[in-house]
């Protein structure tokens, strides 16, 4: 059933999913057109809205880049290729390489998920490197599959933002804390459960031996560090030999990150992950001259990011100047009573998602609608706010937007992974759907 299903998915994909950045300009010709239809917006200023948000990602996208190009450098360091490849000899076989890598992605993605979009990618290029036989693109769509944890766990950005006293929903619904979001007996629930059955369904989504697609193990291989000589060598070349300048500048960027940690407590965000990443990168390649040239290497796999980031900006324009995404909102809120209401909150945030891929710009479009509605209905607010985040984070899985830096890591094109995470979209789906309807 699972292989069929599987199958039938990975086809339809390799045969109609176009590159991501086709995607991108697919979706905007239908959020202009429905943004005509469905809402009293002339033409022209849907091109206002549209080239209005259009560059509202530009910081967004350049902690994108980092995100690909301080994973991928870390990587390459020699220590790093050691700690990767004690990680992944946990696994001897292909189907344990696919649980595990689902596992660690998994974990890694609940406590960060900047942290686990790279380190799901890395294991399963040193899972692809050490295992013979194991299907590469599932094993990279196993990576990503662990990202839909993310927005239920510590790095969340909805169930953080209501946590903080300046929030701009404070005066209606006050602070909740973490314990009646993150750390709610309902969502760590939904978190485990999706932990443990997405690995074990990846592992089953295995195909036959004759269509397994391994990829060739030099092109897994890293660029190794050239020896360095003293011979001839000008002040310019000592320069970028020298460690001295790798342990002072890392050695300052590492009293910061201790500062950091030691005055905000365990508190991650993006920037603190792609600065412990850059710094740890410099020291871990030892010479100036070795990171440069890990880094040109990496930069290559971050031009998807680049160029299509300020579309899907342009789209958030569109779907919220416009009002659309308030309307698919207030439709789900027309058809919902008390019991149906955090289900059918889920459903409009993976709809709205698949149009707004930014965790805080879905909050900012949604919250003022679901949680007034909430409340009339007699829901719990910390419910409708993680059904938001949970569906925000669920339809990531036929969304390439989110998959661009794993499939810069791991080389690959997005319809080489999406036929698997459509299956584990509509598996998660049933799990989160009958999490907010049973507990």
């Amino acid at each position: 059933m699972i292989q069929r299903l599987t199958n039938f998915f990975v086809k339809l994909m390799q045969k109609y999913l176009p590159d991501p950045f086709l995607f991108a300009i697919i979706l905007t010709f239908i959020v202009f057109l429905a943004g005509l239809g469905l809402t009293e917006s002339s033409p022209m200023q849907m091109v206002e809205y549209w080239a209005g948000g259009f560059w509202n990602l530009l910081a967004f996208s350049m902690q994108m880049v980092l995100v690909l190009v301080t994973g991928f450098v870390l990587a390459n360091s020699p220590i790093f290729k050691k700690i990767l490849g004690a990680i992944a000899a946990i696994a001897k076989t292909p189907g344990q390489g696919i649980i595990l890598v689902g596992v660690v992605s998994a974990i890694a993605s609940f406590i960060n998920w900047g942290f686990g979009l790279v380190i799901g990618a890395l294991v399963a290029k040193e899972v692809a490197r050490r295992i013979e036989n194991v299907h590469y693109p599932l094993l990279i769509a196993t990576a990503y599959m662990g990202f839909l944890v993310w927005h239920g766990g510590l790095s969340g950005s909805i169930p953080l933002t209501i946590a903080g006293e300046k929030h701009f929903l404070v005066e209606s619904i006050g602070v909740i804390p973490t314990s009646e979001t993150i750390f709610a007996p309902f969502n760590l629930i939904i978190a485990l459960a999706i932990m443990v059955v997405i690995p074990i369904l990846a592992r089953f989504m295995m195909p036959s031996k004759e269509n397994t697609f391994t990829i060739d193990k030099s092109l897994l291989a890293e660029t190794e560090s050239a020896a360095t000589s003293s011979v001839a060598m000008t002040p310019a070349d000592k320069l970028e030999n020298s460690p001295i300048v790798s342990v002072l500048i890392s050695g300052m960027g590492l009293v910061y990150i201790i500062y950091y940690f030691k005055t905000k407590g365990f508190v991650l965000n993006l920037d603190i992950v792609n600065f412990i990443f850059l710094m740890l990168g410099i020291l871990l390649h030892w010479r100036p001259k070795n990171f440069l040239r890990s880094l040109s290497e990496a930069i290559k796999g971050s031009a998807g990011i680049v160029v299509q980031f300020p579309f899907y900006a342009g789209i958030m324009g569109m779907m919220v100047t416009s009002g659309l995404a308030a309307l698919m909102s207030e439709w789900f809120v027309s058809i919902s009573n008390e019991n149906t209401f955090p289900l059918f909150t889920f459903l409009s945030a993976g709809l709205v998602n698949i149009f707004v891929p930014s965790g805080g710009g879905q909050w900012a479009v949604q919250a003022p609608i679901m949680i007034p509605a909430g409340l009339e209905l007699g829901v719990d607010t910390a419910k409708t706010a993680m059904a938001v985040a949970w569906g925000d984070a669920w339809t990531n899985m036929i969304q390439p937007f989110w998959a661009l830096p794993a499939l810069g890591i791991a080389g690959l094109g997005a319809k080489d992974i999406m036929g698997y995470t459509t299956v584990a979209l509509l598996v998660s789906g049933v799990i989160i759907s009958l999490g907010f309807l049973i507990l």
